[in-house]
């Protein structure tokens, strides 16, 4: 009889402790880092936040305007398009415009149209922009929202969307928004040490919100800010009230991505597959291999030896444009690389996106941004938040041209409490700064759908 309760005992206990492991979120762990060009001295950081604002100089223009007028122009193949890189002869025509019609004085000023700031987080100045609403009618719930950049875009990718999100109030909350630049991005200050990955990106962000007093907010992101504000989730799942992306390619593979993958196209019923996910698909070799080895050749560069490509970038504005606006073309739609002049104005202006080169050129960002890459994939397809699940509720923006096609099958693998989906009907990478209204909207949605949740707990 004894030997039975203690069996019971044993049994019951290993089933508590199975129980209580189950229940228990997967959290990531993190440690607090030092990225500073000296070493820490305890207690000694600034915390304090102070206003910045974006300036230029005739040095530093005639600088540039030197730079451009020694470049030495390379005849492109004839009816390349934009399929050997970019295009030579449009390139002449961008740099003509870069040299002789954009108004970089003009574009600084806009770019200082809303609240910059700089505050120290481990050992670096990061900059953010920071915008409150002007009115909070009274019953009006203030939203904070983080919207992370990726590369090799800024946080001037979010300019077009900010107006849209700030409009008056609806369906009771209105937003307050903090657009950060990532560390060794735009002005955010470079780390001087190795290691500095997305998963220390999201736990000073996480810091930054904290500083800013924000208890709980919003996040949203896309290219690796679609990782950074993941992480986010990952380090306090109960701090971020929901987590909006336009993009989420599968982590780690598993069984069911490897069997949807196989099978899809021909049991698409099984795996909730929709006309649009076979179109967007398959076929496999050429949707899922072909194309992605086409336009990744700069991440196995970035992720092995960022420095040596990223030195010569530092130092030619043109070269820089060229390696920058290649991207905005075909990862924008991948048929723009038949196009003559890569289809750059088609959904840019050219005032944008040279703004955003301008912003890579005047903080001298272009090497530590390509670091990022070396940092995150040192470790493969191992990193610990590559297998640890999201729990906090998951809004997704599917735009049909992006770079990888993520079905809702595989999104749900992830993040485990997607409360929305939309299927976008026209837009790519650059998503914010392509389809601005698109993706206010969505946002919009997605946090009344989180709202009108919490409200009916």
């Amino acid at each position: 009889m004894l030997l039975e309760v203690l069996l019971a005992a044993i049994v019951g206990a290993l089933l508590l402790l199975l129980l209580t492991k189950w229940r228990k979120p997967n959290v990531l762990k993190t440690e607090d880092g030092w990225w500073g060009v000296t070493d820490q001295l305890e207690g000694q950081e600034d915390t304090t936040i102070r206003p910045f604002q974006l300036s230029t100089s005739d040095a530093e223009l005639e600088d540039l305007h030197r730079r451009m007028d020694q470049t030495r122009p390379v005849a492109s193949l004839h009816d390349s398009q934009f399929n050997y890189g970019f295009n030579s002869e449009h390139l002449q025509e961008v740099v003509s415009y870069w040299r002789n019609g954009f108004d970089w004085r003009k574009q600084v000023e806009k770019i200082n149209q809303y609240p910059h700031f700089k505050t120290t987080i481990e050992g670096l100045d990061v900059h953010y922009v920071h915008v409150k609403p002007q009115e909070v009618p009274e019953g009006t719930k203030v939203v904070p929202l983080i919207a992370v950049h990726g590369w090799p875009g800024s946080f001037y990718e979010f300019y077009g969307l900010i107006p849209l999100l700030m409009q008056p109030p609806r369906d009771g909350f209105v937003f307050e928004l903090v657009c950060p630049s990532i560390p060794g991005y735009g002005f955010s200050e470079a780390p001087h040490r190795k290691g500095f990955d997305s998963v220390c990106a999201a736990r000073i962000f996480h810091k930054l919100m904290r500083r800013l007093g924000f208890s709980h907010f919003y996040a949203h992101g896309g290219d690796w800010g679609w990782l950074v504000t993941t992480n986010m989730a990952q380090l306090e799942p109960r701090t971020v009230t929901g987590l909006h992306l336009n993009f989420a390619p599968p982590s780690k593979p598993g069984l069911l991505f490897t069997l949807s993958v196989l099978l899809g196209q021909y049991f698409p019923k099984l795996f909730s597959f929709t006309p649009e996910d076979l179109e967007l698909l398959y076929p496999a070799v050429e949707k899922q291999l072909v194309e992605p080895l086409l336009e990744t050749g700069y991440l196995h560069i970035q992720a092995t030896k960022p420095d040596t490509v990223g030195r010569a970038l530092n130092d030619s504005p043109v070269g820089l444009a060229a390696y920058i606006l290649e991207k905005f073309s075909t990862w924008t739609n991948k048929d723009f690389r038949n196009l003559q002049d890569g289809g750059l104005t088609r959904k840019f202006s050219l005032d944008d996106l040279l703004t955003n080169v301008m912003i890579y050129w005047t903080s001298g960002c272009i090497v530590p941004s390509m670091r990022f890459y070396k940092e995150n994939f040192k470790q493969g397809l191992n990193q610990p938040h590559a297998t640890i699940p999201v729990v906090v509720p998951t809004g997704f923006a599917c735009f049909p041209s992006e770079l990888m096609h993520t079905p809702e099958l595989w999104v749900r693998q992830k993040y485990k409490r997607l409360v929305s989906f939309t299927r976008m009907p026209r837009g790519g990478h650059f998503a914010a700064m392509e389809e601005p209204q698109l993706m206010a909207e969505d946002i919009n949605q997605f946090v009344q759908i989180v709202e009108s949740q919490i409200k009916a707990k």
